[in-house]
């Protein structure tokens, strides 16, 4: 029985298919070490959710080009560097239900491997002249990184509104998704407005899929299903949304046992916050807001034709936010 997503697929499969063996030599290498990590990590591809937005926003728009695998692949190059190298900034030993390359190699190789998936897809966009491109990809990695270490500021002083969160998330996550978006609508030669559109498009898919993700923090799910520990966001003083909410509601002297729980965290503890959390509306409110912010994802693509083009690209938005990996 065929998944949401590989119903999502069948109007894109060829191009999957094409884009999985460009995948695999863009990133051969004769280095045994970097050979036996690929061979490693590729398998274990993960949803492939941001080339799938590339092809559908590009099929949509116009005719796949060779621009459009190359941007597929420069995107989820980067994907896998920033996947890698935020299991060592976030000390997980599990990526995709699989041991992760930290937990394996160790941090100094996991760096170095993120920092050479990150390099293959620079000289992919430099070597093809892809100037457009790689203006986007420097912008959202910088943008990353930022907003990285905007969370890391936060957390220290537990200065949290929802307006940073909003801006760490565009930043941290929504970024590659709009990168994605807009680079799938540059790769077939649209018009600059078009463009725009689509990468304010992947902004709002980006912003509900991440508070989706941040809602996994409340509930009871098998982390290495979801590739990351239960209770990691609390536990690293990660304030997410329905936290966010809960805090704004609270009393002085709840607000203070939150922060002091936080702060001192443990497994008791993390417990008695999810179930704050939950009977102060923090869940409602955070599925309330990542389901606006889908529907204005999906109002964007009214101006756009019809077809089973658009209705994959609607029910992979639906995906992000209904999901329960």
């Amino acid at each position: 029985m065929m998944n949401i997503l590989d119903k999502i697929k069948v109007s894109i499969q060829e191009e999957m298919n094409n884009f999985e063996q460009q995948f695999l030599q863009i990133t051969k290498n004769k280095i045994s070490l970097i050979k036996s990590i690929n061979d490693y990590i590729i398998p274990k591809k993960g949803k492939r959710i941001r080339p799938m937005f590339v092809f559908l926003i590009a099929k949509m728009l116009g005719n796949i080009q060779q621009k459009t695998y190359h941007t597929a692949s420069l995107i989820e190059l980067i994907h896998t560097a920033t996947l890698v190298h935020d299991d060592v900034i976030d000390n997980s030993n599990f990526r995709r239900g699989f041991s992760s390359i930290n937990a394996i190699w160790k941090n100094k190789i996991a760096v170095l491997i993120g920092d050479y998936f990150l390099s293959k897809g620079l000289l992919l966009a430099t070597n093809n002249h892809y100037h457009d491109l790689l203006k986007i990809i420097c912008t959202t990695l910088k943008d990353m990184s930022e907003g990285e270490l905007l969370q890391i500021e936060k957390s220290k002083n537990m200065d949290f509104t929802e307006q940073i969160y909003n801006q760490i998330i565009c930043k941290k996550t929504a970024g590659l998704i709009s990168a994605s978006c807009e680079g799938g609508a540059i790769s077939v030669n649209v018009s600059k407005q078009t463009s725009l559109n689509m990468k304010y498009f992947g902004k709002l898919s980006g912003i509900a899929f991440q508070i989706r993700d941040d809602l996994f923090d409340y509930e009871n799910i098998n982390e290495k299903l979801i590739g990351k520990p239960i209770g990691v966001d609390l536990k690293d003083k990660k304030i997410t949304l329905p936290l966010i909410y809960a805090i704004k509601k609270a009393s002085k002297n709840d607000k203070i046992w939150i922060f002091n729980s936080i702060k001192n965290f443990n497994n008791q503890t993390h417990y008695k916050i999810i179930d704050y959390v939950k009977q102060s509306g923090g869940i409602k409110y955070a599925i309330k807001q990542m389901i606006k912010y889908k529907n204005k994802a999906l109002k964007i693509l009214d101006n756009y034709p019809e077809g089973s083009i658009k209705d994959s690209l609607k029910s992979l938005v639906n995906f992000l936010v209904e999901r329960h990996i």
